[in-house]
């Protein structure tokens, strides 16, 4: 079994382990079975001082 890794960047109004789960659960519909996820950015768009979308960068780890 080989194992492959993809860069995805999760977006979500709610909070960042919303945009996680969005992350995961997009990479699912291309991706193969997806075995782990590295969360290893996070980042937020801000507008008048209050976060309006939080960003989750991930790494997915499936196989075919």
């Amino acid at each position: 079994m080989q194992i492959k890794v993809a860069e995805i960047v999760g977006e979500s109004k709610k909070d960042w382990d919303d945009a996680v789960r969005i992350a995961v659960r997009e990479a699912s519909r291309d991706l193969g079975n997806i075995t782990g996820v590295e969360v290893y950015n996070w980042t937020a768009d801000c507008q008048n001082d209050q976060i309006i979308e939080y960003k989750a960068t991930v790494k997915i780890a499936y196989t075919n």
